[in-house]
């Protein structure tokens, strides 16, 4: 065998490993080391099928049922976010249901245009449907199963959490089950802990705070209520900007929730209708509840509380001791896994015939600069991995009437007309029509981008049916037309000066590598996620780290990937063609040219984060208040861009273009994007 198959098979080798091993231990830990059966299960309701994850005890049966506690995630996410709570409340002897909400997941709604919703604008006949419903609709069906224990009144002894838009359906839910309780004298819900929400969206369908307080019916209720929210828990005269330390208990909703006028953080309160309330105000943001050990405790703790008189069955474990981060650390090394096995399939391919073709012969590294020019050359770079973070707030917002919009449109007319008189001039006097090539680029790139910032993009609501991927769309193109521009420029003023032609840059035109590339991308991702899916099939478990995942979906949702597709893949050519001719020299060989692909990739991204909360937990307010959602969307795409800046430089190494790893990228991370999110498909 000869020494490439070899590294081949040893690299697929060392993948299938880290993905076996690393699912199989990831589900001994689900699964509360074997004593819970985790299964997948769907139902119809009224408004759709909702589907989830079902936290079995093995002793918990018809004849022995359980309190039961029904868990859903937040805005944008799936089921696999309450991982946490349903991990360590099965464990300890509850019956746990991890669902997606309508719209999300595997989950599908029958009406996402609600006309019942349409009094409060037409924003709300469409996001208002996925989540008003949600949690009762699972109640309905989860209070009739026969292991779900009820009291000798037939009242459930089930609690219902959610975080985020989960804790307002969770809210919802509560005050739909106390208006049926009037006509059935049944109380389905016992208990109510919700995370990250306070009552703000309850609040346009009428279940404010005063409400929702006269709707307790004795029931034991609980919020986590972080201190460094990006959303919710406000003063009502609270300066603009959401991002900004908070004192829940100190606000008029928080006094009315607790129904204490100097209520303390972390302390039981009984109630006047017979209940038991409690805050927990933990010393985190809005994505770190579902990602905490301290709130993991508080859920332990609110639960053994709300669920004191029914713990027959139920084992006493401390609420420190937790497990689920051995689950949560086992998946990404699958994730790692997941990512060598896709490397290693595109690989094997590239040794075949017909997908052979695409490689086009090994890039020489280049010899670097020295003394000034290489001055030069760091200071571009480091210009060009902080662009995106700058413009990262006018780019995602992509407000075309912005004073940061005006200053792109600008700045991309002149530097457009700037590049191209100076690449006619070079080529008047030298005749090189690499100075016309040069010129081209930073015309179109400059010109396109001047007229996309005047544009509103992905507007068209029934074609761009995925809300945060538009913004992230926005962010994408803006970010690709800005990094074609400062290589035209540079190609210009610096490369072409040193002989560096576009195959420098990975950019061939052979038809054949092309088509080569694109198969061989198509090829390796198509393997790579029915690996995802056996996976999910055999371990219930997937490829993730926190708000980074690589997860099973329907099909419904391909129209959707096909849509986004090409914004995605423009940007990872683009980027591709940065890393190769910034990576490919001769000090950038092995490791520190991967540091320094992810660095073009995510640094500025990466930069962003860290100077937003390190100032927000420094001062109580971040440096971009008004970045709530955006800057937890960025968490996730920093994942992204340095795992995808690793496929391309792999890649691009093994084939001396950019074409394989562009499409692999382009593909992998579309569907990974929308696969991950709220997908309004029909």
């Amino acid at each position: 065998m000869s020494k490439i198959k070899k590294s081949t098979r040893n690299l697929l080798i060392a993948a299938l490993i880290l993905v076996l091993c690393g699912s199989f231990l990831a589900s001994m830990f689900n699964t509360g080391m074997f004593s819970v059966n985790v299964s997948r299960i769907s139902f119809d309701t009224a408004n759709g099928t909702l589907s989830g994850l079902l936290y079995m005890p093995k002793d918990a049966s018809a004849s022995n049922p359980r309190p039961t506690v029904i868990l859903t995630h937040g805005y944008l996410n799936s089921a696999e976010m309450q991982d946490a709570n349903a991990i360590e409340l099965s464990r300890r002897g509850y019956v746990v249901f991890a669902f997606d909400m309508y719209d999300h997941g595997h989950s599908d709604i029958k009406n996402e245009v609600y006309e019942p919703y349409a009094p409060y604008g037409a924003f709300l006949m469409t996001w208002a449907p996925f989540w008003v419903n949600s949690m009762n609709d699972a109640v309905q069906y989860i209070y009739d199963q026969p292991y779900v224990l009820k009291d000798a009144n037939g009242n459930g002894v089930i609690g219902v959490t959610g975080h985020s838009m989960g804790g307002f359906s969770s809210t919802m839910a509560v005050y739909d089950d106390e208006q049926a309780f009037a006509a059935t004298g049944v109380r389905k819900i016992m208990a109510n802990l919700t995370e990250g929400s306070d009552f703000n969206y309850s609040g346009i369908f009428g279940v404010t705070a005063d409400v929702f307080n006269q709707s307790g019916g004795g029931r034991i209720l609980g919020k986590v209520a972080a201190q460094y929210d990006e959303f919710f828990f406000n003063e009502p005269d609270a300066p603009a900007g959401t991002v900004r330390k908070k004192n829940y208990v100190g606000t008029p909703d928080g006094k009315t929730f607790l129904q204490q006028e100097n209520g303390q953080a972390n302390t039981w309160y009984d109630t006047s209708d017979g209940g038991k309330r409690i805050i927990y105000q933990p010393a985190q943001t809005h994505p770190w509840n579902h990602f905490s050990k301290t709130t993991t405790a508080n859920a332990i703790e609110f639960y053994t509380t709300a669920f004191a008189a029914y713990n027959n069955g139920i084992k006493d474990i401390a609420a420190t001791s937790q497990i689920w981060q051995w689950k949560e650390a086992f998946e990404c090394v699958a994730l790692v896994g997941f990512i060598l096995f896709l490397l290693a399939i595109a690989k094997l391919l590239i040794g075949l015939p017909f997908f052979s073709q695409a490689n086009t012969g090994a890039l020489v590294p280049q010899k670097g600069a020295s003394g000034s020019r290489m001055i030069i050359g760091i200071v571009i770079m480091i210009v060009a991995i902080l662009l995106p973070g700058i413009l990262f707030e006018t780019l995602y917002g992509w407000d075309t009437a912005s004073t940061g919009m005006n200053i792109v449109f600008w700045a991309a007319v002149v530097i457009a007309m700037g590049g191209c008189a100076y690449g006619i001039l070079q080529f008047n006097s030298t005749k090189e029509k690499k100075y016309l090539v040069g010129g081209s680029f930073a015309l179109v790139a400059g010109v396109l981008l001047a007229v996309l910032s005047k544009m509103n993009l992905y507007t068209a609501a029934t074609t761009w049916t995925a809300p945060v991927v538009n913004d992230v769309g926005k962010w994408t193109v803006g970010c690709t037309f800005i990094a074609l521009l400062i290589m035209s420029l540079v190609f210009l003023f610096v490369k072409s000066k040193d002989g560096v032609k576009l195959a420098d840059y990975g950019v061939t035109f052979k038809p054949m590598a092309i088509i080569a590339g694109l198969c061989t991308a198509v090829v390796s991702v198509v393997a790579a996620y029915a690996l995802l899916f056996l996976i999910d099939l055999i371990f219930k478990t997937d490829f993730r780290i926190w708000t980074f995942a690589f997860k099973t979906f329907d099909a419904n949702i391909c129209p959707a990937i096909i849509r986004y597709l090409p914004t995605f893949l423009a940007f990872y050519i683009v980027s591709t063609a940065s890393i190769c001719i910034n990576t490919n020299t001769e000090r950038l060989q092995g490791w520190k040219g991967y540091c320094v692909a992810i660095l073009l990739n995510a640094g500025g991204a990466l930069i962003w984060l860290i100077r937003q909360y390190v100032t927000l937990f420094s001062t109580g307010v971040a440096a971009h208040p008004g970045a709530a959602l955006s800057g937890i969307v960025l968490v996730a795409m920093v994942v992204t861009l340095a795992i995808a800046a690793c496929i391309s430089r792999f890649l691009y190494k093994r084939t001396g273009n950019i074409w394989t790893a562009a499409f692999t990228n382009g593909l992998l991370m579309t569907i990974m994007t929308v696969a991950n999110t709220t997908v309004f498909y029909k």
